[in-house]
């Protein structure tokens, strides 16, 4: 068995921005935190979270008055922000940098008298909060099948944004329906769509059509990861979700000669590496590191994080943990021979 392992892979700047958001107030203060929705979408950082005393809540009137609370980073509606305000508490606010530009976008729109078609899943964190903003002037599409039923008033001021986290090839379907639907339609300024769901769908879009299998290291309620086992399976190649190692099935494995693994971008790098480990030590797999990109973006802790720091006489520059490459630990695997590549 070969290991062909997907770089990039697993955390984006926005994941590691918003756990070091969680991680830096844990130290920070001496009183409960709490975090509205999960602070991103896996199970095995929300759980390490909640043993070091975090309580993650879906309403903020669940939290007590006057106490820590952080918002996830996947954006929330002025509602929820009301809300946290008339309960007098204390905001962090760790809403991914690309979302929040997804949200101006929706609000500059709206203002313009537009109608906004939010491409995405309904019942997504990052689609509700969006909505939030502007919900009279907003509807979402979530398939081609939604368009009939659309109400238009002026198809010359209609606006498409989507949620960062889609499947560009999903994405792309409902924009050309759209486009067909209504010629005049604008398009936002950028590509909504995140660069690391981009880059991460266009890693497994080139390397798993020369591999038998996809294993996708990422949690259910991830719909990045989610959208990676459906490149795969639309490339070709069988692709799987596991939340762990745990989860693996030897029945996979059955003449599977190459196994492509990656993983979701709010899965922690140490999931990853324990199931590559596995498979070397249980199926005597060998290891290639394919790097198609090198990822240098990072986004700055939130200021109001940064206030808090300088009010307790820190600077935040000194607890900043740099987000950068990641790199693959060779004493993980002992004698196994790693090879990097620069994939197809």
């Amino acid at each position: 068995m070969h290991i062909v392992l997907a770089n990039p892979r697993g955390f984006c700047a926005g994941v590691h921005m918003a756990i070091q958001v969680v991680d830096q107030l844990l130290d920070l203060v001496d009183e409960p935190v709490y975090v509205y929705h999960d602070i991103v979408h896996n199970t095995h950082v929300v759980n390490r979270f909640r043993e070091r005393g975090v309580a993650f809540v879906e309403d903020v009137a669940d939290v007590p008055e006057g106490s820590f609370v952080v918002f996830s980073a996947h954006g929330i509606s002025p509602a929820v922000r009301a809300a946290a305000a008339e309960r007098n508490l204390k905001t962090i606010d760790a809403t991914c940098p690309l979302v929040t530009k997804v949200h101006m976008e929706a609000i500059r729109y709206a203002k313009r008298g537009y109608q906004i078609l939010l491409i995405g899943h309904a019942d997504h964190q990052e689609v509700v909060g969006t909505r939030g903003e502007a919900p009279d002037a907003t509807q979402v599409v979530e398939s081609p099948d939604d368009i009939p039923g659309l109400r238009i008033d002026d198809p010359d001021k209609l606006v498409y944004l989507t949620q960062t986290t889609l499947s560009t090839d999903d994405a792309a379907v409902i924009i050309d329906a759209l486009k067909r639907a209504f010629p005049n339609i604008h398009h936002p300024p950028t590509e909504d769509i995140c660069y690391a769901t981009t880059n991460r769908q266009h890693a497994v879009r080139e390397l798993a059509p020369s591999c038998d299998l996809t294993l996708v290291v990422g949690s259910p309620n991830s719909s990045n990861s989610k959208r990676l086992t459906e490149i795969s399976a639309n490339v070709g190649t069988p692709g799987v979700l596991v939340d762990d190692v745990t989860q693996l099935n030897p029945a996979w494995f059955e003449g599977v000669e190459r196994i492509l693994v990656t993983a979701g971008a709010s899965a922690p790098e140490d999931l990853v590496q324990q199931l590559c480990r596995t498979l070397v030590e249980e199926h005597g797999a060998t290891l290639e590191v394919a790097s198609l990109v090198d990822e240098s973006v990072e986004f700055n802790l939130p200021g109001s994080l940064r206030q808090e720091m300088k009010r307790r006489g820190i600077d935040p520059k000194d607890r900043t943990i740099p987000f950068g490459k990641v790199e693959i630990s060779r004493e993980l695997y002992g004698a196994v021979p790693i090879t990097v590549s620069a994939g197809r």
